[in-house]
């Protein structure tokens, strides 16, 4: 049943996906009537799926690639709902909506068989590490694209002209708090993801732990993460540079990511 579900929530998400643009793109208010009910159904779908996929493998975490993507779809529609609710703005779920989609779109139809090497990635704490993580990684990209959508204003209210195609935007102090307190929200997720992590691996692999490519990475993801907060807070930094430093800090965890191909701690493999 936790793919039928699933199926449920990517056709709403689907459906979510379309309504959002005549919302925030041709400026039709009632289009939120679908957009947002159909996200949450979907996210409530989308949720039971992934607790009875989890229940019925026996584990209580994400142990493959293809859970990880739904678990990070879910994180996903989630921030945009809170930010709907929060600024009562659409314009993010332009974006949102489609990744969504698209992330759980091959779990639903080609679910994966893979499993973690390990049997203490059964526990909880895992389970935290990894949701902790991806609630950041969540946090960050939203970052990046409520500073795509600041520059984009930005350049649009310099030009002395309203530009029909990007009057739906939402205003530049409520795009520019989005972005930061994503951050502001993602900082803590990491910080605890990544000492929860690593007391755990310590335990399993010793020392050697932290001579792990994908760690090392995830730990200056952590550093740029934190130097990238620290200068938009004391700087004022926005627009374009904003958009360049949120884009180096999610190449890095780009980078982190496909370390798992050298990664003889996070490798997804099949048994």
């Amino acid at each position: 049943m936790s793919l039928l579900w699933l199926r449920v929530a990517v056709l709403l998400y689907g459906i979510a996906a379309l309504a959002v643009l005549p919302a925030a793109l041709y400026e039709r208010p009632q289009w939120n009537r679908i957009a947002i009910p159909a996200t949450l159904t979907a996210l409530l779908f989308h949720f039971v799926s992934l607790a009875e996929m989890l229940n019925a493998a026996h584990h209580r975490l994400p142990v493959d690639t293809h859970e990880t993507q739904a678990l990070l779809g879910l994180l996903l529609a989630g921030a945009f709902l809170l930010v709907y609710w929060r600024y009562r703005t659409v314009s993010l779920g332009v974006f949102v909506l489609p990744i969504s989609f698209l992330l759980c779109l091959v779990p639903a139809f080609r679910p994966g068989h893979e499993s973690m090497p390990f049997p203490q990635f059964q526990t909880g704490w895992i389970f935290l590490h990894i949701a902790l993580l991806l609630a950041a990684y969540a946090a960050l990209l939203l970052s990046l694209l409520a500073s795509v959508l600041y520059l984009i204003q930005e350049r649009n209210l310099k030009s002395k002209h309203t530009s029909a195609s990007v009057s739906w935007l939402p205003p530049l102090e409520t795009t520019d708090q989005i972005a930061i307190r994503s951050l502001l929200f993602g900082l803590p997720c990491m910080t605890a993801g990544l000492l929860i992590g690593s007391l755990i691996a310590q335990q399993r692999f010793g020392p050697s732990y932290f001579l792990d490519p994908k760690v090392l990475l995830s730990f200056a993801m952590w550093i740029a993460y934190v130097g990238m907060i620290y200068i938009r807070r004391h700087s004022g930094l926005r627009g374009r540079r904003a958009i360049y430093l949120s884009g180096f800090v999610f190449l890095v965890v780009l980078a982190v990511w496909s370390a798992n191909q050298f990664s003889a701690v996070h490798r997804f493999t099949t048994p």
